[in-house]
């Protein structure tokens, strides 16, 4: 489990802070994607978290143990891709994954087959003989992915993976972020793709000027404002709009109810218009996407 707590970040080149009393929990066998524009802090909350930046106040824990006080049991817990690796140009792929299992103490005798296997997991295979300089820049987050997997960690953070990946790569990511969760994986990913964040996340957690703004659920986004309902049912009559405006607003629009940021599920709508004598011949969810929820919360933010 990742936790951070009251995490602060200043920096002496900018007058307002990057990071302010930034709280936030990723538990395990759960993705958390964490959203922002351009300097929200979004890097300096990971940077952080992989002990590769000090915090101004506040902690990191990744699971209980604090990322500075007892940074090598903490790193030894988990795994990072930065935005944009960074790798010694002249390294073979294979050598360079041998050379690192050093700093974890991993035997290289005992690992061989681990790193192909993680190389072939990756998408590399047929290529750890290459220099990673000539490497694309998907290639080279892939391979950044097999680094951060290397001593299996618990605990990943993953900041703008998808981000120099083709379709194909990124079909590849979202599939092994996935499995990876299955695993009992922690996991807090970073995108500007928000389509992707919204498919894979368990959470999202929205921060704007260095703050959380907000934590959501992913199942609460069909239950934010600007959600609608539309229901239709065979033969319409007051009990069913008295009962659909228990739920919210509701108006009559065509053939068919449509309720405004309901605030129960369509699964529980369709159970009590059932119970209730109505056959439903059509509910579905008209929701904004996240990109529209994410921008409404900024602006309501000021």
């Amino acid at each position: 489990m990742l936790e951070f707590s009251g995490l602060s970040k200043r920096y002496p080149t900018s007058r307002e802070p990057a990071l302010l009393g930034f709280d936030l929990q990723v538990r395990d066998g759960e993705i958390v994607g964490l959203v922002g524009l351009n300097g929200a802090g979004k890097t300096s909350a990971i940077r952080i978290a992989a002990g590769v930046a000090l915090p101004s106040d506040g902690t990191v824990r990744v699971d209980g143990h604090d990322i500075v006080g007892e940074k090598r049991i903490a790193s030894a817990h988990l795994g990072w891709v930065p935005e944009f690796p960074n790798f010694e140009p002249q390294g073979r792929a294979l050598e360079l994954l041998e050379y690192f299992a050093g700093y974890y103490a991993l035997e290289p005798g005992k690992t061989s087959e681990w790193i192909r296997f993680l190389l072939k997991q990756v998408g590399l295979a047929g290529r750890e003989y290459d220099r990673v300089g000539t490497y694309s820049q998907g290639m080279k987050k892939r391979f950044a992915l097999a680094a951060s997997l290397l001593h299996r960690p618990k605990n990943l953070l993953l900041d703008e993976l998808l981000n120099g990946l083709d379709p194909e790569g990124i079909r590849f990511a979202r599939h092994l972020i996935l499995s990876l969760r299955s695993q009992g994986c922690a996991i807090l990913l970073s995108s500007h793709i928000l389509t992707e964040v919204e498919q894979l996340a368990d959470r999202i957690a929205f921060v704007h000027k260095g703050k959380l703004l907000r934590l959501l659920p992913h199942q609460e986004l069909d239950r934010a404002p600007g959600t609608r309902l539309r229901v239709q049912v065979t033969h319409p009559a007051d009990g069913a709009l008295e009962y659909l405006r228990t739920v919210g607003p509701t108006v009559w629009e065509g053939r068919s109810y449509v309720v405004t940021s309901p605030q129960v599920g369509p699964h529980q709508v369709n159970r009590e218009l059932l119970q209730r004598g109505y056959e439903v011949k059509e509910l579905h969810t008209e929701r904004e996407d996240l990109e529209s929820y994410f921008f409404r919360l900024i602006e309501e933010a000021g």
